[in-house]
């Protein structure tokens, strides 16, 4: 059991940073935790994945089986009484609020009250939901805990039932818990900042959760940004940890199953002593110890919970991370600077609010002074100043608060004053991220990794704005290759202004972007991103994963090529081979061997590789792009977008890749965003060809028809077909490009009546009738037909004449000359029908792709006109196979005639070519299909009006025929005026119809009276059905029908122009590689290709005007000159970005609160300088008027007076009062202390000691210090016989003999003989708070050994490394791990060895000897004492530190210790550290390093 409090605080629940000895917690022993929905180190669960009914089940059974609460058992009546004059026990409680075992508990009877006895745990009552009654606050949630619970516990309750994300950064806030006044515009700046950091770091707050001081400000804060938030995603998370026993109205929490949710009254008026809990913090963990109305409770535990947070791991991005803790404070009293005094010593940062009252004004007012000058008369003067209720401030309580501030102030480093309109610092987010990069810059990291870990922190924050500022300056210089691993982490993490940070700091993507690398980019897709849906069904459907172990499936980069392969389409290749099988076990890594673990392998080791292990791949800013586009991250693709070579490819494949996605995606807002995307990246793609067209359009063309081998050895303009991009096919230089391909080797300047003229009478071609491009045609004739001849837009009306013969002869054939046996103009039919059966199997077979027959064949069907062809040709077939047997000629001249419908059908293709007819022909299609929808809302009323018509009006008709004809035929005409006469009885004729329907060529007559040969139906019923049916067709259904046709028309119409000139590539792309001769002369060229693909086997050529590769040095000129004019482009888009009138008006705005904010800056700093110097003025003018009237007192009593009575002249103030900057050059007298500090620290180590309170200026024993009572602590130790007696006696200790050599143990100093007092010796150096020996084995000096073990630090040539012109140096140091510091390896001898005990753990045993003949030869560089923490008043370690340098890194006893060292114990550690000021070294063996490097002149 911990103790519930080992220490009084001064002050009511002021919450912070305790002292406890951390909670070694055994997950092993926790029951059920492991039971729950996850792990406790887990991922949390998505959201969705339990229902909410579920999850309070789940939360109802696990909180009461892990988590407790705190009962009193035994009722003790005490001497208070209640607020409403009640008994009430020890406990705070009234005998009704106890158990009924409580009252009756006779086994502790007559007992007195022992709260570790008398109060148990059981099982918890109170967790759930709160909601704030008449607030209108959002859903929080609670629990009451008991104050021994685990950290583990409530950690493990938040993150994984709670489902709170792991935090970046935890803050702890801290101060006065009574409400106090600020400056308005410091509350505001506080309020502001504090969230922001919060919001944008992903932060949790912690503060005490009550709604009444720095809780309430903290609370009013986040509710001002919940408020004034546009969104949810920022939600702050407040976590408020308060005492059970001291909040009111904590009864409508009891729950015994939970309250889901439980109702809170806020209820200030009535709270008496008690306090409430704050509505704007959205959870609380409200700490229980079995008691009521104690203040301070919650302290230890809040404490415990915030270490054991600091201490965990987030691993995101492939970068792990241990929490950084920062304390913020603001005002406060005596319990606040115990917080702020806790976490310096813990080595937590603390912000102080300057201005904001009591002690935080106390510390800001003393921070940039000297130790020497915080004395205890000016901490009694700001005391006063500060504070009104001074009474309780005794003498001894002044030494303490001095001593503790000395202590604060000392470690600047992690001590952070926050003043308003100081520089750097407008807003309290900014000093906050300060802080915790200053602090980190000391503990653990050193040189290039104290960097990098200020790097990861402001990476995991996301907070550019730092780095830029902090950690990217002149300082430090930072290589390409030392940015990749937080390169990799900012693109997984999503964070696209880091990444560009790193791009403009060096970082080359052909050096980033390895095979590795990508496998880990994609392995650590987002879960939800549907490209890694699609990426784990093809890992499953691998055939190759049932060989290896099924639960570690492999990632390749061929299975993401798969993918993309079925996005981008069939007509690329894949953009990843599979790798061959000597290559496998290299480029593919297994998934859960990737994470990044700060002890473990980390992710840098993926760039620390050999090179022949590195592979790079075709494009590495394409695989980024790809990776960025399939996640639909849009303003990080935006970045590498703008890196890339081939960009208008990259963005033509980008909006493909998002159209595809879109089609797949479930979420409509994610859809949506992915094709706003896409057209925005076909829109960059039209906005480079356009740069590009403008500047040289032969050359943007060869882009457009330039074969890309790293997009699948295709075009831009095959994806833009393919991707249906229609605005970048409609460009201006695309349309030029495809009207070139039309006319072939002829002008396009030539009129169309004269292609016309030359086509009919082609000896006109040698007359110059029409022109060619080339100059070479024309003086060749034959070169001249055949490049006349070969041009499609010949070929094309070539056909279209040909097609118009063919379509006369059929019709003269059906209506003219359709004999029993063909006639030899329907031969000819033949003939011509079987030409265009041989051009639909070429057009089928034609593969110069290498695609397949499948992947053809569905090319081929894929299109709409190629399907009307297949079906006009089967359908004459089938006509002709009727034609040609007697019986059924006539059915195959009906079927011919319907054959000869859809060949006419067919001209509609050939008119797509056609300016005018062209778009007409898109919106007839268009309204087809409006067509077809609106026959289904037609059929419903058609059906249903003639089946009531044809069941009211006829009887049992039985003929089908005639059944159709009533319900369907009959209702169809009389929507057009064709009523039938019958239906209203007036017009009814027996003679007309057959009464029993016998006759077959009449209808059945309606139901009538035979003998008055009237109808017998309701004439008033059908005339109903008839008027409604009419109404609603004619009027409502036709009109709809009309609207949906003009809907369309002006639908289609706005992009009629686009989508003709879309469509038009298709046609000019079927002509393009058609055979010149039209049908039927068409035979002898595919007679020609028959010879040429079967007989002489010669394979398909491409056509080089649609696809054509490029020489490399060509290509490479290409995308050079492709890359100046995209730059041009971004540029220009900047440009008109800024002269948008919405984009000017925030540049202004943004101007003039830069101004605004320099404005009150200068002021602040002119009012603030005024202030002090008008200060100083007038306690110079003061002093002034004392010496003059000395003067006039001297010389009125006839003498010149005592030059001592005169007083001193006031010292000068600095106009600006400034905290040291982290590495500033600023001399500190911090690090050159007259007197010992670790050895006067308040809490000895390794025990619950705690020290007398020593301020600097009462150290020296000559001081006067009267009220000096410090206590007496001797350790007890297992060796007894080589340490002195424990315990105070006089006698044991009178046979101690000092200042000489005692049997075994060397008394005397090095500083010279040392005074004795009451039989025990007085430590040299002054006071240190703490009687007797404490953990040292004796009395008196304790002599130690620390051997300073360096050498030269060289690269990898083996040359010396330099730095500032001087050599650097490598010291040999060892670390425990109940250590934060690193020390030398040395230490304490022992009676009679030479060695220390701590060495010999380090050197193996047979290279112990060698060591000493080491330390033999070496150099002496210090004599004397170490001010070590474990000091006392009466015992101290004094030591002897050797230098042993080795010059030459190949001597023989260098690698002999290298050889030789090992650790024997785990807890021990040692390295080779590069010499620097910057390294924590233990006590004051960095001043003993300093004086070893100087031996060596080396770098310090």
């Amino acid at each position: 059991m911990e103790p519930s409090s080992p220490r009084k605080l001064g002050s009511v629940q002021e919450e912070g940073f305790g002292m406890q000895p951390q909670r070694t917690v055994d997950l092993g022993l926790v029951p059920n935790l492991w039971r729950s929905n996850s792990g406790l180190f887990r991922s949390r669960r998505p959201p969705s994945a339990l229902g909410n009914s579920e999850k309070q089940e789940n939360l109802s059974s696990w909180i009461p089986e892990n988590i407790k609460k705190k009962e009193c058992v035994y009722f003790v009546e005490s001497a208070k009484m209640s607020d409403a004059g009640k008994v009430v026990c020890e406990c705070g409680y009234t005998r009704e609020q106890h158990l009924e075992e409580a009252i009756k508990a006779h086994v502790f009877q007559g007992k007195e009250w022992d709260p570790k006895k008398h109060v148990q745990e059981m099982p918890t009552d109170a967790f759930g939901d709160i909601v704030f009654t008449g607030l209108g606050q959002k859903v929080g949630k609670y629990v009451r805990v008991s104050q021994d619970t685990p950290s583990s516990v409530i950690y493990h309750l938040m993150t994984q039932h709670w489902g709170l994300d792991v935090p970046n950064l935890l803050i702890s806030v801290t101060g006065g818990a009574k409400n106090f006044n600020m400056k308005l515009r410091l509350k505001s700046i506080f309020r502001r900042g504090l969230v922001k950091v919060a919001q944008t770091t992903g932060a949790w707050l912690i503060t005490g959760g009550s709604h009444a001081g720095v809780m309430k400000q903290v609370g009013e804060a986040v509710r001002d940004f919940n408020l004034s938030s546009s969104y949810k995603e920022g939600d702050v998370i407040t976590i408020g940890v308060a005492t059970w026993g001291t909040v009111h109205n904590r009864e409508s929490l009891v729950h015994p199953m939970g309250g889901f949710p439980a109702e809170y009254v806020l209820d200030e008026e009535g709270q008496g002593n008690l306090t409430c809990l704050d509505s704007n913090h959205s959870h609380f963990i409200l700490v229980d110890d079995g008691t009521h109305g104690r203040y301070g409770v919650e302290i230890p535990l809040r404490t415990r919970l915030e270490k054991f947070i600091s201490e965990q791991t987030k691993e995101k991005g492939g970068v792990a991370i241990k929490i950084p803790i920062v304390c913020v404070v603001l005002e406060g009293g005596p319990g606040t600077l115990n917080t702020i005094y806790n976490a310096i010593t813990n080595g937590t940062p603390c912000v102080i609010v300057a201005g904001s009252g009591r002690v935080a004004d106390v510390i800001a007012q003393v921070a940039h002074l000297p130790i020497s000058e915080i004395t205890i008369s000016l901490i009694q003067k700001k005391l006063s100043m500060f504070f009104q209720e001074m009474e309780i401030f005794t003498e001894s309580r002044i030494v303490e608060w001095t001593k503790k501030i000395q202590d604060v102030v000392r470690r600047r480093q992690l001590l952070t004053i926050f003043r308003e309109g100081k520089d750097g610092q407008q807003d309290v987010d900014i000093a906050i991220l300060q802080a915790l990069l200053k602090a980190s810059r000391n503990h653990d990291h050193f040189g290039h990794e104290n960097w990098d870990h200020q790097l990861k922190l402001a990476v995991a924050w996301n907070r550019v704005d730092i780095a830029r500022s902090e950690i990217f300056t002149d300082e430090q210089q930072w290589k390409p290759s030392d940015l990749h691993p937080m390169m990799t982490a900012a693109l997984i993490s999503n964070k696209p202004d880091f990444v560009k940070l790193f791009l403009e700091n060096g970082v080359q993507l052909k050096e980033f972007v390895t095979w590795d690398t990508l496998l880990y980019l994609y392995e650590n897709l987002a879960p939800s991103c549907l490209f890694h849906c699609k990426l784990q069904k093809v890992l499953a459907e691998e055939p190759e994963r049932l060989a290896c172990t099924p639960a570690v499936p492999r990632l390749q980069m061929h299975h993401v090529a798969q993918v993309l392969h079925e996005l981008l389409g069939d007509f690329t290749k894949p953009l990843y081979p599979r790798p061959r099988h000597s290559d496998r076990s290299r480029l593919s890594l297994p998934v859960p061997h990737i994470k990044l673990n700060v002890q473990g392998v980390s992710l840098r080791s993926l760039y620390k590789r050999s090179s022949g292990h590195v592979t790079f791949t075709v494009d590495p800013v394409r695989d980024l792009l790809i990776w960025a586009i399939i996640q639909n991250r849009q303003e990080l693709a935006e970045i590498i977008w703008a890196q890339s070579q081939d960009c208008i490819m990259a963005a033509l494949a980008c909006s493909r890749l998002l159209k595809e996605l879109s089609k797949e995606e479930e979420d409509t807002d994610s859809s949506e965003e992915m094709l706003a995307l896409a057209d925005e990246y076909e829109l960059r793609a039209i906005g480079v060809f356009t740069e590009c067209y403008r500047k040289d359009e032969e050359r943007a063309q060869k882009l457009l028809i330039r074969v890309s081998e790293a997009w699948g050895k295709t075009t831009c303009l095959k994806l833009a077909l393919e991707a249906k991009h229609m605005k970048f096919v409609s460009h201006g230089g695309v349309q030029a490009f495809l009207t070139k391909v039309w006319w072939g080797q002829l002008c396009v300047d030539n009129g169309l009546w004269q292609v016309m003229l030359c086509m009919l009478v082609f000896p006109l071609l040698f007359t110059g009738l029409v022109s060619f491009r080339e100059k070479r045609l024309q003086s060749d004739r034959s070169a001249r037909v055949r490049a006349f001849f070969s041009a499609p837009v010949v070929i094309f009306h070539l056909n279209i004449l040909s097609y118009f013969a063919f379509l006369w002869l059929f019709a003269h054939v059906l209506m003219v000359d359709f004999q029993a046996s063909p006639s030899w103009r329907e031969c000819i039919i033949y003939c011509w029908l079987f030409s265009l059966v041989c051009e639909e199997t070429r057009q089928l077979f034609y593969n110069p792709n290498g695609f397949g027959l499948l992947k053809m064949a569905s090319l081929y069907f894929s299109d709409f006109w190629n399907k009307l062809d297949v079906g006009a040709i089967l359908l004459f077939i089938a006509g002709l196979t009727c034609r040609l047997i007697p019986a059924t000629l006539y059915p195959g001249r009906i079927i011919l005639s319907l054959d000869f419908i859809m060949f006419c059908l067919r001209l509609m293709h050939i008119f797509t070519v056609s300016k005018t007819l062209g778009p007409k022909i898109i919106i007839v299609k268009r309204m087809m299909k409006d067509v077809f929808f609106f026959l289904f809302l037609l059929a419903v009323w058609v059906v249903s009006f003639g089946v009531a018509k044809q069941a009211i009006l006829i009887h049992n008709e039985n003929r089908v025929d005639w059944i159709f004809r009533g319900v369907v035929y009959h209702s169809y005409l009389t929507m057009f005026g064709q009523i039938p006469a019958y239906i209203d009885g007036v017009n009814f004729d027996p003679e007309h119809c057959s009464p029993n329907g016998t006759d077959p060529y009449k209808p059945k007559c309606p139901e009538s009276d035979t003998t008055l040969h009237e109808p017998a139906f309701p004439e008033w019923l059908t005339v109903i059905l008839l008027c409604l049916y009419l109404l609603f067709t004619n009027i409502l259904l036709l009109n709809l029908l009309i609207a949906m046709f003009n809907y369309t028309f002006q639908q289609v119409q706005e992009h009629t122009d686009q989508i003709w000139k879309f469509q038009r590539h298709d046609l000019i792309e079927e002509y393009h590689g058609r055979p010149p001769a039209p049908p039927p002369l068409i035979l002898l060229n595919h007679l020609q290709l028959l010879v040429r693909r079967v007989i002489l086997k010669i394979p398909p050529k491409r056509h080089k005007q649609l696809k054509n590769k490029l020489e490399k040095n060509e290509e490479a000129a290409l995308l050079s000159w492709e890359i100046y004019l995209k730059e041009n482009y971004l540029q220009n888009q900047q440009y008109q970005l800024k002269r948008r009138p919405e984009q000017r008006v925030q540049d202004i705005g943004n101007k003039v609160d830069t101004m605004v904010e320099l404005l009150d800056v200068d002021r602040m700093k002119r009012s603030g300088s005024l202030e002090q110097r008008l200060a100083s003025l007038e306690e110079q003018m003061a002093q002034t008027a004392r010496a003059l009237h000395w003067i006039v007192r001297a010389l009125r009593d006839g003498g010149l007076g005592s030059e001592a009575d005169a007083p001193a002249p006031a010292p000068q103030k600095a106009p600006e009062e400034q905290d040291l900057a982290p590495g500033s050059r600023q001399k500190v007298e911090d690090g050159d202390d007259l007197y010992h500090v670790n050895a006067r620290h308040l809490l000895y180590p390794s025990c619950p000691v705690t020290r007398f309170p020593v301020p600097d200026e009462k150290v020296p024993w000559e001081t006067e210090f009267v009220i000096y009572d410090p206590p007496f602590y001797t350790a007890e130790r297992k060796d007894k016989a080589i340490v002195d007696p424990v315990g105070s006696s006089l006698e044991l200790l009178s046979k101690i003999s000092y200042n000489t050599v005692d049997g075994l143990v060397d008394r005397r100093s090095f500083h010279g003989p040392y005074t004795v007092c009451d039989g025990l010796p007085l430590n040299p150096m002054g006071r240190t708070g703490l009687r007797g020996c404490g953990s040292l084995s004796c009395f008196g000096p304790n002599h130690a050994l620390h051997p300073v073990v360096t050498r030269w630090r060289r690269n990898q040539d083996g040359a010396i490394c330099r730095k500032s012109i001087k050599k650097v140096l490598e010291v040999l140091v060892v670390k425990h791990l109940w250590s934060e510091d690193w020390a030398l390896p040395g230490g304490s001898r022992e009676p009679g060895e030479t060695l220390p005990r701590k060495l010999k753990r380090i050197l193996r045993q047979e290279f112990w000897p060698s060591f000493e003949s080491l330390l033999k030869q070496g150099v002496e560089v210090y004599r004397g004492y170490v001010d070590d923490p474990r000091n006392t008043d009466n015992a101290w370690i004094e030591t002897v530190a050797i230098s042993v340098h080795f010059q030459d890194q190949n001597d023989v006893e260098l690698k002999r210790l290298n050889s030789h060292l090992y650790s024997c114990d785990p807890k021990v550690s040692f390295r080779w550290q590069v010499v620097d000021r910057c390294i924590p070294l233990y006590a004051n063996h960095k001043t003993i390093l300093q004086k070893a490097a100087a031996l060596f002149e080396a770098y310090y």
